[in-house]
């Protein structure tokens, strides 16, 4: 089966390596894409968070890997893709939880989005609190570790 989706907008920002690490201080402007009318941001600046859903566009194909030690760290142990969040993934698709700042117009700025300049947006929703986990969230001692410098 396949899927085609097409760009609902575009992230534009001055990150243009798919770096690790130091994504807290990028600030990231949402733009829609011209097929996308405008009212399709009506209400949005009522929420303080967005999740934002896009495509590694600039991923390798033939980087994409099944199981391996996160960020090749021989300290981490040997993980799933699905245990990770790396951008070389069978469909190369991001999510993150982004805080909103600003809406004006057809744009959107948001702190805490780890997508480079250009990178295509595949959809953004509200985040609300009843989506939200419910009870502790739980995670490896080398996700807590591997993500110590990631928002600085």
């Amino acid at each position: 089966m396949e899927i085609k989706l097409n760009p609902i907008a575009f992230v534009r920002n001055k990150r243009i390596n798919p770096t690790d690490d130091f994504w807290g201080d990028v600030i990231s402007e949402i733009e829609l894409a011209d097929v996308v009318p405008t009212d399709a941001f009506e209400g949005i600046s009522a929420f303080s968070h967005l999740e934002i859903i896009y495509y590694f566009d600039k991923s390798d194909p033939g980087d994409i890997i099944y199981s391996g030690r996160p960020r090749g760290n021989p300290a981490y142990p040997i993980t799933g893709i699905f245990a990770q969040r790396k951008k070389d993934r069978p469909n190369a698709i991001g999510l993150c939880t982004v805080q909103l700042i600003e809406h004006s117009g057809r744009s959107l700025k948001v702190k805490f989005l780890d997508a480079i300049d250009g990178t295509p947006v595949l959809d953004i929703k509200p985040v609300m609190k009843e989506f939200q986990p419910r009870g502790e969230i739980r995670q490896p001692f080398w996700a807590t570790d591997l993500m110590k410098d990631y928002w600085l």
